[in-house]
Parts: structure tokens; C-alpha cells; sequence
């Protein structure tokens, strides 16, 4: 009993993104309060600057987007994976076609509003030819395209109500969304000394067929799933010159869920909150799926910490068209992008979950707006010139307004 207090102060700490916020701050401050310092910190290297892992050193900043995110995405798939389970709200597999369909919209829309947006400032003279290389200001497109799966959740509950479907709508959109945004930064942002090797993907094919002979043999334990099919996935993305942080979205699919065949099921969620001694009251034993999520999600809900705080490191004098362009873009693009397409999926037969309309699903669209950290990961691969990825970098950390103003919003919202 006396760790109760403690549990439910931390519990408060992750259900509203505490640390995550937390590193935003402190990047923040000592960016512009101590840029040099800042600088040392993102690049400290533990091991020594001699220890390389496919010729990357072993910085906190490698550490954290390379190898810490993985567990991130993991956590995001186990939610997907859940939802799509029978008696999910994704489940039969239909259900999941609108949202998925929608993610297209959250793609297509902000990189439309780039563009129409950087035109916009050509005509008007921000931007002038002949004087601003365009071809460098046009590589920011990808940025908008991200949506911040961490802050978009918080938001969604809070918009939506925790249990509504409106929330796995929009976990399934930032998921994929942040996955196209990967692609994207493979193949239009990679290194031309280092070209993407599609052949090495083959191993992340092993670690999955790794984790499908697991299922078959019933193991119980999500640990060797992850300890087997985890790194062979991630040095398969490596070897490819991919991002390796989605290598778990790949093997998490594969871990046993819970059982709902039964008109007595209870999510194990909802089990979780009531305590293990009610759990074993009922007999019940956990799946690798939810133990998975529940024994990681401490570490990694406080090491979202370091992930801001070695991404959103941003001086204030870097504000300036571009940021402008990319917030508007955001906002703008996701809105009208995910309602668009959404509203589409229904027309080819797709309908939205239930409790789901036109409005919901507008401010679902809002809400992926939210870009935060995700879109400073895609901008820092996205501009090559300093001045532009500064002024990037602002206009990802202003979307995380969104959210606020999403909230106050969301009280007009209808229930349905």
C-alpha cells in the first residue's frame, strides 16, 4: 500500500506526457541559454567516440532516435495490434480501411498546403527568385507529413474520452502516418553516399518468420520475441540505410493477445487499473501482448525525456517564413486532408467507427496536426541549411499549440 502514492504520482506523470513536455523545456532553455553546452550534450558518447555501430557513433543522440525509439513504435504497434484483435474497434479488418485511408489524406494534404503555401510566398515576395535557392526550401515538404503519436494519444483522450474509437482512429493514422514519414526520409531525404539497399530487408523478413515460429510453439513470454525478431529486424533496416526505429512494428504483431471470444471478456486494460490480486481473483493470466506494453511503458514514457531533449534544442532567433509555412501546413494539410479522405473512404464503402462523424473526424484530422517531435525527427533529415532547420524546427514546436486549443475545442464536440 505505501507504494500506491508513488504509483499514482508517476502514473500522473505519464498520462500526461510530463517528461516528454519536460525535455522540450529544457532543450528549449539550454538552447538558447547555453547552445554550446547543448550542442556537447546531444553528441556526449559514453563509450568513446572510437565504439561504432555501422559506422554511427555511439552518441545520446543515436541512441535515443535509433535504438530507444524502437521500443517507442513498439509500444504504438502493441496499441494497433490490440485494437485489431476481435472486439476491438478495428476489428473485422474493414474497420481499419477509413483511418488507414485517412492517413493517405494526412500525407497528400499538408504536402499540397507546402506547396501551395511556398508558392503563395514566391508571389508575394517573402520568398524571391533568383535570390532563394528553392530547390533547398522545397526539401522541407516532408516535414508536415509527421504527426506526434505520443501527444496526439494524450490529445485524443482527452478530446474524445478514453474507450472512444475516435482515440484508436487516431493512433492506427499517426502510426501509419510516421511510417510514411520514415519512407519518406529513406528515399527522398537518404544519404547519396550511402543509397537505400532494399536486399538487407530480407532479414527483417527472418525476424518476423523468427516471431511467427515463437506464436506457433506458444510461447508465453514477449521477451524472446523482441530479443530475437527485434534485432534482426533493426539490423536489417540498418544494413537497408532505413530508419531502424519502426523494427519492432514488425515483430509486435506477432505476441499472443488477450482472449475475446467471450461475452464475459474484460480488456485486460481495464483489468490492469483494477489491480494483479483482481486479476488473480479471475484466474487470469496476462498476455505477451499486454506485458509487452506494461512492463516498457514506464521506461519508455520517461525516456521520451531524452527524445525531445536532444530534438527540440531550437534558438528563438530562428523563427522566421518557413516556420510560418510549416505550422500552416500542418494545421491546414492534416485538417483538411484527413477529413477529405475520410469522408471519401466512406463514399468507396468504408464506413468510421462507431460514434464517429463528420465532426469527430475533423477534429481527429486536427489533432494529427500536432507534428512536436515527430516532425523535428523528419526535419533534421529534411534541411541541410542551418537557417532553414532552425526555422523548421520552430514551426514543428508551435504545432504542439495545437493540442491546447484542441482541448478547449473539443468541449463543443458532440458525443455520439
Amino acid at each position: 500500500m505505501s507504494d500506491t502514492p508513488k504509483r499514482g504520482f508517476l502514473n500522473l506523470l505519464q498520462e500526461f506526457s510530463i517528461p516528454l513536455l519536460t525535455g522540450v523545456a529544457v532543450a528549449m532553455l539550454a538552447a538558447n541559454l547555453a547552445p554550446e553546452w547543448y550542442h556537447h550534450a546531444v553528441h556526449w558518447a559514453p563509450f568513446g567516440e572510437d565504439i561504432k555501430v555501422f559506422g554511427y557513433t555511439l552518441d545520446l543522440h543515436f541512441v535515443v532516435n535509433d535504438i530507444f525509439m524502437v521500443f517507442f513504435f513498439g509500444i504504438a504497434a502493441k496499441e494497433i495490434t490490440e485494437a485489431c484483435l476481435p472486439g476491438g474497434d478495428l476489428n473485422p479488418p474493414a474497420k481499419a480501411m477509413n483511418p488507414l485511408i485517412a492517413t493517405l489524406g494526412g500525407v497528400f494534404g499538408p504536402v499540397g498546403a507546402f506547396f501551395l503555401g511556398l508558392h503563395l510566398l514566391f508571389a508575394v515576395g517573402i520568398y524571391e527568385t533568383g535570390v532563394d535557392d528553392y530547390s533547398a526550401l522545397m526539401r522541407g515538404w516532408g516535414v508536415p507529413t509527421a504527426t506526434d503519436i505520443a501527444l496526439a494519444w494524450l490529445v485524443a483522450r482527452a478530446v474524445f474520452g478514453p474507450g472512444h474509437p475516435g482515440v484508436n482512429f487516431l493512433l492506427l493514422l499517426a502510426v501509419a502516418d510516421d511510417a510514411i514519414g520514415l519512407v519518406i526520409i529513406a528515399v527522398f531525404y537518404g544519404d547519396p553516399t550511402n543509397p537505400a539497399a532494399p536486399a538487407y530487408l530480407g532479414l527483417v523478413l527472418l525476424g518476423m518468420a523468427a516471431a511467427f515460429a515463437m506464436r506457433r510453439l506458444d510461447v508465453k513470454s514477449w521477451i524472446p520475441y523482441i530479443a530475437v525478431g527485434g534485432p534482426l529486424a533493426w539490423t536489417g533496416l540498418m544494413m537497408a540505410h532505413m530508419h531502424p526505429a519502426l523494427a519492432l512494428v514488425f515483430i509486435v504483431p506477432f505476441l499472443p493477445g488477450p482472449q475475446r471470444d467471450t461475452g464475459m471478456f474484460k480488456a485486460e486494460d481495464e483489468i490492469d487499473k483494477m489491480g494483479d490480486e483482481f486479476a488473480e481473483d479471475l484466474h487470469m493470466e496476462h498476455s505477451p501482448l499486454h506485458n509487452f506494453e506494461h512492463q516498457l511503458k514506464l521506461f519508455v514514457d520517461f525516456g521520451l525525456f531524452f527524445f525531445a531533449f536532444s530534438q527540440a534544442g531550437v534558438a528563438l532567433a530562428d523563427i522566421g517564413p518557413m516556420t510560418w509555412l510549416i505550422l500552416g501546413s500542418l494545421v491546414v494539410g492534416k485538417t483538411v486532408g484527413v477529413t477529405a479522405f475520410g469522408l471519401a473512404a466512406v463514399k468507396l464503402g468504408f464506413p468510421l467507427p462507431d460514434r464517429m462523424g463528420l465532426a469527430q473526424l475533423a477534429m481527429a484530422g486536427y489533432v494529427a496536426a500536432l507534428g512536436l517531435t515527430v516532425a523535428l525527427f523528419v526535419a533534421s533529415a529534411a534541411f541541410v541549411d542551418p537557417v532553414l532547420l532552425g526555422q523548421g524546427k520552430m514551426g514543428a514546436l508551435f504545432s504542439g499549440f495545437v493540442g491546447l486549443s484542441a482541448v478547449a475545442i473539443g468541449k463543443l464536440l458532440p458525443k455520439t
